[in-house]
């Protein structure tokens, strides 16, 4: 007997994932958030990000590699943009998320190649060119890896650390200590979103975060979250000062 093939029904979960498929319309919504923030783009467009529960705070959730292509082809144009002026001659892509933009970034840069540094070790690699890494949202610490076959790729270039998101800074900052390990500083960090404040008090000064995006921390109110005075990062964003 051949069963009944029903039409699948769309729950909560299906929905959540429909995040980050299209921009919106340019919206003023002063809030309050519930569920949901429409982050402003540097065109002036929305791209609906879910709040995040973090007990006293929220934060706007972004995952690269769920979004829509063109959304992450726009974001990286964005992210070129950001970080041109600063003459960057490598790009250095975070795993994971920040490898879904780092190749998009190094070939609107002019570049031919990129670097990738991993979690996992390949029989050559070597311990000294690796550190502990985390995350806010990975929290459980893990090896980065660097390749010592094209380390050299580094040597006297201008290198730009590219990440999806800087949220409170762990990761970037594995990044910065591995680029440490291989002699070099990179000229940049440059994200897709600057999520918060919440890692300028670790962060080195002399190295500019750029980013393409920013969202603020959000605080508990009647009826949601509203954000938080002053912590949406938008020093990080160069079409803030020209807007």
């Amino acid at each position: 007997m051949r069963r009944r093939c029903h039409a699948h029904r769309p729950t909560a979960t299906d929905q959540a994932m429909e995040f980050w498929q299209t921009f919106d319309a340019p919206s003023r919504d002063p809030g309050p958030f519930t569920d949901r923030y429409p982050a402003p783009m540097p065109d002036g467009a929305r791209l609906v990000l879910p709040l995040r529960d973090y007990g006293q705070i929220a934060v706007a959730g972004f995952i690269a590699n769920q979004a829509a292509i063109p959304v992450v082809q726009r974001i990286a144009r964005w992210m070129a943009d950001a970080a041109r002026d600063i003459g960057p001659e490598v790009v250095v892509g975070l795993p994971t998320l920040g490898q879904v933009f780092a190749p998009l970034v190094a070939e609107a840069l002019g570049h031919a190649n990129w670097v990738a540094p991993g979690w996992s070790r390949k029989r050559w690699y070597e311990d000294g060119l690796s550190v502990l890494a985390s995350s806010s949202t990975a929290p459980a610490e893990r090896r980065l890896w660097l390749d010592p076959r094209i380390r050299h790729r580094l040597d006297g270039r201008r290198v730009l650390l590219v990440d999806d998101v800087i949220s409170t800074g762990s990761s970037a900052l594995a990044g910065l200590a591995l680029l440490e390990r291989a002699g070099a500083r990179p000229a940049a960090l440059l994200v897709a979103m600057a999520q918060g404040d919440r890692w300028r008090g670790a962060w080195p000064v002399g190295i500019p975060v750029r980013a393409a995006f920013a969202t603020p921390l959000f605080s508990r109110a009647p009826g949601g979250w509203m954000p938080r005075a002053g912590s949406a990062p938008l020093d990080t964003l160069a079409w803030k000062d020209a807007a």
